[in-house]
């Protein structure tokens, strides 16, 4: 295919015009599909339901250790829960806590944590220090970037790399800034690029110089097991053991969620960190609660019953989600391949499909499918305070349509994503 830039002035106006028609059969279709989030789907779910029946009125309500999940007890979680987890993250039973249905409560709830109290015992509280910066990888997790938005944050942005963020530049920042406090990570099928870490990537995380003594790493391991391909699986290397070697175990918190393994709103979540530091996180927890939903942690255990029957669960979604990957990245390649207009990354594992279009097209694209009927993430929604410099990253999220669904809002954005390059091209203005 030839590229937009190499065709002639009336080649590209017959090309725009042939698109602007094409674009407006879209909007007489009235389409109204939703591709803003990371969702699961409905028969995601089903694969799960079995977990409402392990426990209930007429099973025990005992865990592995005797305990009463009915009662108080079990602070830090259920053994036969804590097992699972222990595998999943590669940890220790001392070194794992599990709490609510949320790890993004979690990681908000760490964040005030060090506001309030500092990083580790004698530390200067975050929010007595004048300033505060966290590092932020791009394209990242916009939640994590409105959590230290909310906390008063200024936020970096740190480049993506094939093996994870920029370390030349991460290395470079956190030894000469005081003020750099942390950074914000999701190592395995990163959110939105699907890249995994590289091993020399998570070496240097926990080696690393920094002039703050209070730096920690937020290791966000969300798609720790969310491969697509069981059999490509990306493996990742253990951040506590390698931040143990180093001689800081303290400089890591991990956390992850069964989110998009069970229940997205009943889930459970888990923080993961060295036995010195979860022994001070479980001090301050105790001024904030008695203990976590127990009764959802024994019918999470009892309905996997280990780590292999957590795995043999995430085939089943990989089943369900490679169709819906593959209709996006085939339409992406059939239409928009040899154009000079757009590049993805084909990810294997993880929710979504991070897309770059012409710079100062993202919001554009965005805008254009949304008068059509399909809405997409924000474009800029994956940069801290939702601003993408060359305006042109957009996450796509390919698990909640269905296939017949996607193969519309594909077929639209594939549309769109030349429109508004032809529309740059020519110089046409959007208002006309």
């Amino acid at each position: 295919m030839q590229k937009f830039q190499e065709l002639s002035q009336t080649e590209l106006e017959s090309l725009y015009h042939d698109l602007l028609g094409k674009y407006k059969n879209f909007q007489e279709k009235k389409l109204k599909l939703d591709m803003s989030r990371g969702k699961p789907a409905a028969d995601q779910f089903e694969i799960s339901m079995g977990i409402l029946d392990e426990v209930n009125s007429k099973s025990s309500c005992l865990a592995s250790d005797g305990m009463d999940c009915r009662n108080y007890g079990d602070f830090d979680g259920i053994p036969e829960c804590k097992a699972i987890f222990c595998d999943m993250l590669e940890v220790d039973p001392e070194e794992i806590f599990i709490f609510g249905n949320s790890s993004l409560s979690i990681m908000y709830d760490a964040i005030g944590k060090m506001m309030l109290h500092g990083v580790r015992p004698g530390a200067k509280p975050w929010s007595r220090c004048e300033k505060r910066k966290f590092l932020c990888p791009v394209p990242g997790y916009d939640r994590h970037f409105s959590i230290t938005e909310c906390f008063g944050f200024e936020m970096i942005p740190i480049e993506m790399t094939p093996d994870g963020p920029d370390m030349d530049t991460v290395e470079r920042l956190v030894a000469s800034d005081p003020d750099i406090k942390g950074i914000w990570c999701v190592p395995k099928y990163s959110n939105p690029q699907g890249i995994t870490y590289s091993d020399e990537t998570v070496r240097r995380f926990a080696q690393m110089k920094t002039a703050a003594d209070d730096f920690i790493i937020m290791w966000d391991n969300a798609y720790a097991i969310h491969d697509l391909y069981p059999d490509q699986k990306v493996p990742l290397l253990n951040i506590l053991e390698e931040c143990k070697k180093a001689g800081d175990p303290t400089r890591v918190m991990i956390f992850a969620s069964t989110s998009k393994i069970s229940f997205a709103g009943a889930g459970i979540g888990v923080f993961a960190c060295a036995e010195e530091m979860m022994a001070r996180m479980k001090k301050l927890l105790a001024f904030q609660t008695i203990g976590f939903d127990k009764l959802n942690m024994l019918r999470h255990a009892r309905f996997f019953k280990n780590y292999e029957g957590l795995l043999k669960h995430m085939e089943k979604h990989a089943e369900l989600l490679r169709p819906k990957f593959k209709t996006v990245l085939d339409a992406f390649h059939s239409q928009l391949d040899g154009k000079g207009i757009a590049d993805w990354i084909e990810p294997l594992g993880g929710y979504f499909i991070s897309l770059n279009v012409m710079d100062q097209c993202a919001k554009r694209v965005v805008q254009l499918c949304k008068e059509a009927g399909v809405i997409l993430t924000a474009a800029g929604a994956s940069f801290p305070l939702g601003k993408d410099p060359r305006d042109r990253n957009i996450r796509i999220a390919p698990t909640y349509p269905t296939i017949e669904e996607l193969q519309q809002a594909v077929s639209l954005l594939c549309i769109v994503i030349q429109l508004a390059a032809a529309e740059k091209l020519l110089q046409i203005s959007p208002e006309k």
